[in-house]
């Protein structure tokens, strides 16, 4: 019985990866010049959460060390997609808001990647990507709360 566990969860995350880095890779070539998953992945979350927030809430989410944050949002700011600014009431802290160029660049990728998701959900169908949701939104939460 364990080893049918065994043999089902890796069969799972072997799918999983494999899912991962064929998605990247495909993403990887439609995103728009210049722009990389990371940069579409902190602009497609400020752009959803409609305000600022923390390099560390950004952190947080992506599941990436600070530096890590702060070094993709060196890159978003040099690029005049994110503003950055002290957290006035704590100057320890800063705040990271999604910019009007910032805003375009996430819809000209959206735009761009729009067709292969479109046409996935086609293939699949959408019945089947539907039910499949729930559950890989579970295993992500699973895999955070151990992490």
């Amino acid at each position: 019985m364990t080893q049918d566990k065994d043999a089902l969860a890796i069969a799972l995350f072997s799918e999983v990866l494999a899912a991962d880095q064929t998605v990247r890779n495909r993403l990887g070539r439609v995103l728009p010049k210049g722009m990389e998953i990371s940069h579409f992945s902190v602009l497609n979350s400020l752009a959803w959460h409609h305000g600022e927030r923390t390099p560390a809430q950004l952190a947080e989410t992506f599941n990436v060390t600070r530096g890590a944050m702060t070094n993709t949002l060196r890159k978003l700011q040099w690029q005049g997609y994110v503003h950055i600014r002290p957290d006035w009431d704590d100057a320890r802290r800063k705040l990271v808001a999604i910019s009007p160029a910032g805003a375009q660049a996430r819809e000209a990728a959206v735009s761009a990647i729009a067709p292969l998701f479109r046409d996935l959900v086609d293939k699949v169908g959408e019945e089947q990507v539907r039910a499949a949701i729930p559950t890989l939104r579970e295993l992500r939460n699973q895999l955070t709360d151990k992490a």
